[in-house]
């Protein structure tokens, strides 16, 4: 059974990067037609899919974050990673890392992670 955790500082100071990372265990994320996601949600607000890196190593951005969002991934600790940067305080979400089908869905997420933009 696949299972995704996230980690990374809970607190990022604004015009700072935040870089969170998910752990994949009881799958590879090489494995072939699965992507891995990065999906926040605001305080109040929906789900927001952010990102997503493809079992060849594409990476796929939501045009409203592209120029800030950065997601890479370590194969040999079946990680991958996103970097934010210039965040601001309507950066404050729960992050969570996911795995689907396709590049802007998924099937299964990770517990998620709270991150707060506070000086």
């Amino acid at each position: 059974q696949v299972q995704l955790q996230e980690s990374g500082p809970g607190l990022v100071k604004p015009s700072q990067t935040l870089s969170l990372t998910c752990t994949v265990s009881g799958g590879s994320i090489t494995a072939y037609y699965y992507y891995w996601s990065w999906i926040r949600q605001p305080p109040g607000k929906g789900l927001e899919w952010m990102g997503a890196i493809g079992w060849r190593g594409s990476t796929y951005y939501s045009p409203s974050l592209k120029s800030r969002t950065s997601i890479t991934r370590d194969t040999s600790k079946n990680q991958f990673t996103l970097q934010l940067s210039s965040v601001t305080p309507e950066d404050t979400a729960v992050y969570y890392c996911a795995r689907g089908r396709y590049y802007n869905d998924y099937d299964i997420k990770g517990q998620g992670t709270q991150v707060t933009v506070s000086s």
